[in-house]
């Protein structure tokens, strides 16, 4: 059985697909990368990586090889078994287990499992039919700047006139201001009484029309609206730690009190198509905050505790 044919069929739609008792791949997205010493542009795409602490089955890559080949539930988890199985062995002789689309697993030489993605395939849907591409370098050109042109500008000849014409243009005008503020003087008065009329009359149109407001706005108070009661959507959160699954509803109950006396938010799920009824340490929105939650508990309280991925 090409296991890693099914793995990879599984990453295209799921962020983490778990193979029982060995490990789990999981997938991030990665934006659009430019590249600029090559300039060369690459479409986002799902970067693989691997957890060898995630072992527990979570019935996805089973069920799915279950309806694949047309075989049992019970004899695919089987056949998933006798491959790893067959993957360890190789590991402990110091092969490396090349999973065609997905990466290749060895051990190093301190003896840890390590995984190095491959970069044939992009799992990332979104990004179907964009490949890799190279920009040619854009050249800028600079545009020097022109001198600005020299205006000649007219010269304008000034005559000084004579002593007698200035004395009496001096005599004319000084006629000509006493007669403006005259007249300014007396018009002044007018225009100002005018503007006093004027701003009587506007001070009462505006008081009118203030207390035409008032009343409107009494009005509208003595008949206030109804209550508005406002809806707030609940977070989704599609990754749960699981403490354990109990076929009886009592014992699960059992368990979710031992949660809480210890201080988790845990909660009870109603029971899966397996018959059993998962108990949660929490929930989480968040892969990476799952992550950090799983690492705490398994460190604390309970190394059999597994992530569930479940909108």
């Amino acid at each position: 059985m090409k296991m890693e044919h099914y793995i990879a069929q599984l990453l295209y739609r799921y962020q983490c697909v778990t193979v029982p008792g060995f490990g789990a791949f999981l997938t991030e997205i990665q934006p659009a990368q430019l590249v600029e010493s090559t300039n060369t542009f690459y479409p986002p795409k799902k970067v693989i990586s691997f957890n060898s602490n995630l072992k527990n089955n979570d019935g996805l890559l089973a069920n799915h090889i279950s309806q694949a080949e047309m075989i049992g539930y019970e004899i695919a988890v089987q056949n998933i078994s006798k491959e790893v199985s067959l993957w360890k062995n190789a590991l402990l002789n110091q092969q490396n287990i090349i999973l065609n689309a997905v990466g290749t697993l060895h051990l190093n030489t301190s003896g840890t499992l390590s995984f190095e993605a491959s970069s044939q395939v992009n799992f990332n849907t979104a990004s179907f039919g964009l490949n890799s591409f190279v920009s040619p370098l854009v050249q800028r050109e600079v545009l020097e700047k022109m001198p600005e042109a020299v205006v000649s500008e007219p010269i304008v000849m000034v005559t000084e006139p004579t002593t007698s014409s200035r004395n009496s243009y001096l005599k004319y005008a000084a006629v000509f201001i006493l007669a403006l503020s005259v007249a300014g003087s007396i018009g002044y008065k007018v225009y100002d009484t005018k503007m006093d009329e004027e701003m009587r009359l506007v001070q009462t149109e505006v008081q009118k029309d203030v207390q035409n407001k008032i009343q409107e706005a009494t009005f509208f108070i003595e008949n206030p609206l109804p209550n508005v009661t406002l809806t707030v959507k609940e977070e989704k959160k599609a990754y749960h730690i699981v403490a354990g699954a109990f076929s009886s509803e009592t014992n699960a109950a059992k368990q979710l009190k031992i949660l809480e006396a210890k201080g988790f938010k845990g909660k009870i799920l109603e029971r899966n198509k397996y018959g059993l009824v998962p108990v949660l340490y929490g929930s989480y929105s968040t892969y990476a905050e799952s992550q950090v939650a799983l690492k705490e508990i398994h460190r604390t309280d309970n190394r059999e505790a597994w992530l569930l991925i479940k909108d």
